[in-house]
């Protein structure tokens, strides 16, 4: 069975990453499965169960994991992804390259003016304040992508964008890049 591909946007919380990815989803001609990230948090069972700050980490640590191999495993079964995440914690990215080797990822950075991140953060009631001007310093320490978007001003241009990615996608990946970067580390 042939591999699927995995696009994978990049950003900080309320960059417009949902956003984007249904915009894609509507306009491609394909099936593919829309994962974002947050979607496994919705689905995880007992949000109100009373943790210690480790233990919640934890759970959100795993939780994390298995959306990594979500990703993975629906690709390697021949499906095309479109995910999103925050990769601002380096163990996610190095565990998404592990887990993705053979499969073909796009690795896709989504970009938000800052003004426009504070003004996104305050109109959802479900984020704290300042996180994502703080994610926004740590989501792209890695440097390499295969496209960076900006969603300031909405999501028409990035989605584009976007597909034409999709539709011409480089020789050299990013992902394929960041791994062989790690290997010569180690």
């Amino acid at each position: 069975m042939a591999s699927g591909r995995i696009v994978l946007l990049n950003g900080p919380s309320s960059a417009g990453k949902t956003t984007l990815a249904q915009a894609v989803a509507r306009r491609l001609t394909t099936p593919w499965l829309v994962l974002p990230v947050d979607l496994f948090h919705q689905i995880r069972t007992r949000p109100d169960v009373v943790l210690t700050d480790r233990q919640w980490y934890d759970v959100f640590h795993r939780t994390r994991a298995a959306y990594h191999r979500a990703l993975a495993g629906a690709a390697s079964s021949g499906m095309d992804v479109l995910g999103d995440h925050v990769l601002d914690e380096p163990w996610r990215l190095d565990d998404l390259l592990r887990l993705t080797v053979g499969i073909d990822v796009l690795l896709v950075h989504v970009t938000c003016s800052p003004k426009e991140l504070r003004r996104r953060e305050k109109l959802r009631d479900d984020r704290e304040r300042g996180k994502a001007l703080h994610q926004q310093r740590l989501v792209f320490q890695h440097g390499d992508c295969d496209l960076t978007v900006d969603t300031t001003y909405g999501p028409d241009e990035p989605t584009a964008a976007v597909l034409d990615l999709i539709r011409h996608p480089p020789a050299d990946r990013a992902f394929d890049r960041l791994r062989a970067q790690r290997l010569a580390r180690a």
